[in-house]
């Protein structure tokens, strides 16, 4: 099991947190902490593989959590959980090695990716003494196999989203263009975080008079 330590200042977002890693086959939480002091006494005490931890909290920060623990050479990584959305904070986060970067609000469906990969991640490089270069692109970079599309992903099926996306040229829900290219949301999600990762397309928020900001994508325009 993965033991997992979460940092999050709201006690009401650090359950939040707490009961999707519940529904995660592989991990267990060892512990949530409020504040830094809290943090790095819970790293002494718990066997922790992986923190969650949140960049905005009182007096000492997530990203300060993060240096110490890489200048004090603990083997453990780190998820950053925040609602910080400045580049610096990202170039910090990704320089002092966290493995991953969501941005609250988000779904549980972003949390499981993020988990699923770094178990993957674990299980093939963490756990054997030599790799081989393909371990290294697909675990540690994320890379397909060379020429190939991630898993769950046919190249028809991206041809017509691209295709899709190219011809409409204007933001748009994913609603919108579910029902354009007739595939269903829980699919046509995935085609567009790969859109997204390739740097086709990018994602705002889109905020209504009420409820919770939706996604809006948008296409790229060639210079």
């Amino acid at each position: 099991m993965i033991g997992v330590l979460i940092v999050e200042d709201d006690p009401m977002v650090a359950e939040l947190n707490r009961r999707y890693l519940a529904k995660i086959e592989g991990f267990v939480v060892k512990g949530i902490a409020g504040n830094y002091n809290e943090a790095l006494e819970l790293l002494k005490t718990q066997a922790i593989d992986l923190v969650l931890v949140d960049i905005f909290m009182p007096g000492v920060n997530g990203l300060e959590l993060l240096s110490n623990i890489r200048t004090t050479g603990q083997a453990v990584d780190v998820i950053m959980v925040t609602a910080a959305r400045d580049t610096e904070s990202l170039k910090q986060a990704l320089r002092l090695g966290a493995v991953d970067y969501l941005i609250k609000p988000f779904e549980f469906e972003r949390l499981n990716m993020a988990l699923q990969k770094y178990k993957a991640r674990v299980n093939a490089i963490h756990r054997r003494q030599t790799v081989c270069q393909r371990d290294i692109d697909s675990h540690l970079l994320g890379r397909p196999p060379c020429g190939a599309l991630p898993k769950g992903l046919d190249k028809i099926t991206l041809e017509t989203v691209k295709k899709a996306v190219a011809e409409l040229g204007a933001p748009f829900t994913i609603e919108e263009m579910s029902k354009q290219v007739g595939v269903s949301r829980v699919t046509l999600r995935k085609y567009l975080d790969y859109l997204v990762e390739n740097d086709i397309i990018t994602i705002e928020l889109l905020y209504g008079p009420v409820g919770r900001p939706v996604n809006r994508y948008v296409p790229r325009i060639e210079k």
